[in-house]
């Protein structure tokens, strides 16, 4: 594994002349918004371009994000063919990506969750019905539930579709929402951090074909490991 960082730290876990995997940061952006906040495109740019002593522009592309609050494992396209080839497989739900996510309450051994969500832009907010309605989209996840207590629960979540805040708004319609959501509704302790880590992704190389499992499991001294909330 390679640990060369960035600044701010994003761990580099992954990288070849086609890919670079990273683990990236709960409250770091994955594109560059109106807040001019740090971004994970910008910094593994910076990186890129200083490592290799690149003139002019980087190329890197964004085939996937994760919300700002979200940490965990994130694969960007060094290449437009790998960008390409990469979002191809997103498109045909080829590749493979795990979360573990701490909810509140006690939850099911196994489950599997089909919504319909509908995002509003202007407030960036999602709402998930049971039903289809105009403008939703078919949402489906699996879970498995591998640890819990009397208060709380820690589920490996395997996405079968990608929508935006998914697994924060099932699992709240579920009656179980993340630690720390405070937006879907469950304060935690602070309000500011949520407890969803994307811990795996699996996908074929953009070019040798190989199948690619790359994993972040969460650092220790976390709710994942300690149990301690």
């Amino acid at each position: 594994m390679n640990t060369t960082k960035t600044t701010p730290d994003i761990p580099i876990i992954y990288e070849d002349n086609h890919l670079l995997v990273i683990d990236k940061p709960a409250g770091v952006l994955s594109q560059e918004d109106h807040t001019g906040d740090p971004d994970v495109l910008t910094l593994c740019k910076q990186y890129i371009k200083k490592k290799y002593n690149k003139p002019g522009n980087v190329f890197l592309g964004l085939v996937h994000r994760l919300d700002r609050p979200v940490s965990g494992i994130m694969v960007i396209a060094r290449t437009s063919k790998a960008a390409s080839r990469i979002s191809k497989q997103i498109r045909k739900r080829s590749v493979e990506k795990t979360y573990w996510a701490l909810v509140q309450g006690q939850t099911p051994v196994y489950g599997e969750l089909v919504h319909f969500l509908a995002k509003n832009k202007r407030s960036n907010t999602v709402k998930a019905y049971s039903s289809p309605k105009k403008n939703a989209k078919e949402s489906r996840l699996k879970y498995v539930t591998i640890k819990q207590n009397q208060k709380y629960s820690v589920v490996e979540v395997n996405l079968i579709t990608g929508r935006p805040h998914q697994i924060r708004v099932q699992m709240a319609k579920e009656g179980h929402p993340l630690w720390g959501d405070y937006r879907y509704g469950n304060p935690g302790k602070d309000g500011k951090n949520i407890a969803l880590r994307a811990v795996k992704l699996e996908f074929s190389h953009p070019t040798t074909k190989e199948l690619m499992i790359l994993k972040a499991p969460p650092p220790s001294g976390t709710p994942w490991n300690t149990f301690d909330y």
